[in-house]
C-alpha cells in the first residue's frame, strides 16, 4: 500500500496507547489517516503516541475510555467523529489476559468476555452508524482462538474464538453497505505484556515454524493492508500472523 493510501480517512484504535495498538495507530497515521486512540488509566503513554503522530505531520487525539464501560466506548466513537468529522476505520485492539484454569473465578471470566468480546460489539455497533461505503472494522484476536496449546486459557481463548463469530456476523450485516469486518490473529508478539526475552518466551518460540517473536509493526502492517484500498474485497476473514505456531 502506498504511503498515502489512507489520506482523508479517520480511524479509532481502542487500546492504542501501547504495544500492538500503538503500532497500529502510528502505522495508520503514517499511511495518511487521522487517528484517535483510547486508553484506560495512564494518559502519558497515550499522549506520547499522539505526540509522535503529530510530530510526523499527522492528526491524532487520545480519549480515555475503559472497555468495561459501554457508555465510555460509545462516547469515544462520538469524540472521534466530532474531532475528525467522520469515521472510516475501527480497530478493536484493547484486550486483557486472565490466565487461569477452569477453576478461575466467574468474575475473571466475565471481565475477559466483557473487555475482549462485548466491547468490540459495542464499539462496532457505534462506529458502523457513522461509516459509509469503504468502512473497515478490524478486531485483534489471537492465534490461541484457533489452537489452544496450553492450559489456563479457558476465558481468553473463548473470548477470542467468539470474536471470530462476531466478525463473520458483522461482515454479513454490514456487507450490503460496503463495510468490511475482519479479525487479525497475532501470535507471540514482542510487547511489554509479553516480551521476547521474558520468562515464558522460549516456551512460546519452541512452537513456531520461524522461532522468533513477531514485532508489533508486523501486526500493524497486516491491519493497515486490510484498512487500505487493497483490502477492500476481504471480509469475514480471520487472518493469522504467528510465525507458523499454528501450522
Amino acid at each position: 500500500m502506498s504511503a498515502n493510501g489512507l489520506n482523508g480517512k479517520a480511524a479509532l484504535v481502542t487500546g492504542g496507547s501501547r504495544g500492538i495498538g500503538a503500532a497500529i495507530a502510528k502505522r495508520l497515521a503514517a499511511d495518511g489517516a487521522d487517528v484517535a486512540i483510547t486508553y484506560v488509566n495512564s494518559s502519558a503513554p497515550a499522549q506520547a503516541v499522539v505526540a509522535e503522530i503529530i510530530a510526523a505531520g499527522g492528526r491524532a487525539i487520545a480519549i480515555q475510555a475503559d472497555n468495561r464501560d459501554a457508555a465510555a466506548i460509545e462516547n469515544s466513537v462520538t469524540e472521534a467523529v466530532n474531532a475528525f468529522g467522520r469515521l472510516d476505520i475501527l480497530v478493536n485492539s484493547a484486550g486483557i489476559w486472565r490466565a487461569a484454569p477452569i477453576q478461575m473465578s466467574l468474575a475473571d471470566f466475565d471481565e475477559t468476555i466483557e473487555v475482549n468480546l462485548r466491547a468490540p460489539f459495542v464499539a462496532s455497533k457505534a462506529a458502523a452508524a457513522h461509516m459509509g461505503e469503504g468502512g473497515r472494522i478490524i478486531s485483534i484476536g489471537s492465534n490461541l482462538a484457533e489452537r489452544v496449546t496450553d492450559t489456563s486459557l479457558s476465558a481468553y481463548s473463548t473470548s477470542k474464538a467468539a470474536l471470530v463469530g462476531l466478525t463473520k456476523a458483522l461482515a454479513r450485516d454490514l456487507g450490503p453497505r460496503g463495510i468490511t469486518a475482519n479479525v487479525v490473529h497475532p501470535g507471540s508478539t514482542d510487547t511489554d505484556m509479553n516480551p521476547a526475552e521474558g520468562p515464558h518466551a522460549e516456551h512460546q518460540r519452541r512452537k513456531m515454524a520461524t522461532p522468533r517473536f513477531g514485532k508489533a509493526d508486523e501486526i500493524a502492517g497486516m491491519v493497515a493492508w486490510l484498512a487500505g484500498p487493497e483490502g477492500r474485497f476481504v471480509t469475514g476473514a480471520a487472518l493469522t500472523i504467528d510465525g507458523g505456531a499454528n501450522a
